[in-house]
Order: C-alpha cells, then structure tokens, then sequence
C-alpha cells in the first residue's frame, strides 16, 4: 500500500516491511524470506513470533539498527540495538520512535513491561504498530495525530476484531490496518 511518501507491505502475522525517504524499516519480522536489507528493525516484545533471530539475521546488515525494549535486547545477543522502554522518545537514522504501553488487560500472555507498542514519524506520515495487545486505555491518549494505525485483531492472544474496531474509534486514524490474523 503507497500513503503519500510512504509505502507499506504486511508481510504476514504483525511483520511489516515500510520504506520511505530511502529508509527500510521492518517491525517484528517472522517467518520471511530472505529479502531486502533493513536500516531499521523494530522488535515489540521477545516472544518468538516477534522477535526472530533467525528472520532478523535474514535482513541485517552490517548498518542495521535494531530498537526493542531491554527485555527483548537480551534475546538478540551481540547487535547494534538501541533499547527503548515505554514512554520514552528517540531519534534513530532520521526517525523519531516513541515507545508506547502494549499488554493484556484480561488474559496472562502479554503482562505490561513485557513489550511495547510504536509511534512513529516515517515519510511525513504517524504510525502506529499496537504490538500484541489489547484495547488499553492509553489508546485513547496517544499525544500524537496518527495517520495509520496497525491493530492486531486474533483475539486469543491480543484483542478481537470486535476490540480492535473500538481501539481504532479511539485513536481515529487516517487508516486502520489488522494484523495478527
């Protein structure tokens, strides 16, 4: 899908590959072929099917930044990671990233401080990647517009389609995009 300056391919589960201003970016890659190089991969939480290194391997060069909690950091052994923790803001190759809460209010699977969402500012446009969660009420606060939205809707594991069209009536992006299905 092209936004304007920025293009966006779901590459299955919550993985998704985006590219703008001469930036690649993938979040939670997992079970992907081997494919472009990233400059920048983003890991929402450790469990295996975010955080793969077998797939980050797959798209890492020696330049490749990888920005995840410090949870997840200790499952990626020796990489040039930049650690993230929620709430906190930071500027990586150009990119301004923010950490957001991402966790299960009624379910055991994803405990608050297990991972984290992200806001970013990518191609003149704000996304927002949920990671595994469910609808929370710090969705109804984000500080920033945001432009699109990527919502896990499984159920199980994170909300349901049903919490997910909720979470998106809250957050009110320019456009909602499902994932973990």
């Amino acid at each position: 899908m092209e936004f304007d300056e920025i293009s966006i391919e779901w590459l299955g589960h919550d993985c998704f590959r985006l590219k703008a201003g001469g930036k690649t970016v993938y979040i939670d890659p997992f079970e992907i072929p081997e494919t472009e190089k990233a400059d920048l991969i983003l890991v929402t939480h450790e469990h295996y099917d975010h955080c793969s290194p077998k797939d980050i391997g797959k798209i890492s060069s020696g330049k490749t930044i990888i920005v995840c909690n410090s949870v997840t950091a200790k499952k990626l052994g020796e990489r040039k990671i930049i650690t993230i923790e929620e709430g906190e803001e930071k500027e990586v190759e150009g990119i301004k990233i923010r950490a957001v809460p991402a966790y299960n209010t009624n379910k055991p699977f994803h405990p608050r401080g297990l991972g984290v969402g992200f806001v970013l500012r990518l191609g003149g446009k704000t996304l927002y990647h949920a990671g595994d969660t469910d609808f929370i009420p710090e969705m109804k606060n984000l500080k920033e517009k945001i432009d699109i939205a990527l919502l896990p809707v499984s159920g199980t594991y994170v909300m349901n389609a049903e919490e997910a069209a909720r979470a998106a009536e809250a957050i009110k992006p320019g456009t909602a995009i499902p994932m973990h299905y």
